[in-house]
């Protein structure tokens, strides 16, 4: 009886499995949907957050105040390892 049992479920395995999954992905699905939080909090749009950030600055207030571009500190510095670091 065994060996013909597993013959069946030899030759069907990909008929029998398909199920099998789609029963366990609905079963977790549904219970992660009770388990999570779904609510996302409302945050605003990137290019109104700069758009406010820009006018807040104390620096765009004044036309007269212009920094020059430059590095204020060294480039190449940057990602040093610990081996090589000035102490």
């Amino acid at each position: 009886m065994w060996p013909i049992l597993m013959q069946f479920l030899r030759t069907n395995a990909p008929y029998l499995t398909l199920p099998v999954a789609a029963v366990v992905g609905v079963i977790g699905y549904n219970i992660e949907g009770l388990i999570s939080d779904r609510y996302t909090p409302y945050t605003q749009p990137v290019q109104d957050q700069r758009l406010e950030r820009l006018t807040d600055e104390e620096v765009l207030k004044d036309p007269t105040n212009v920094q020059k571009l430059k590095y204020k500190e060294n480039v190449l510095g940057k990602n040093v390892s610990p081996s090589l670091q000035k102490n």
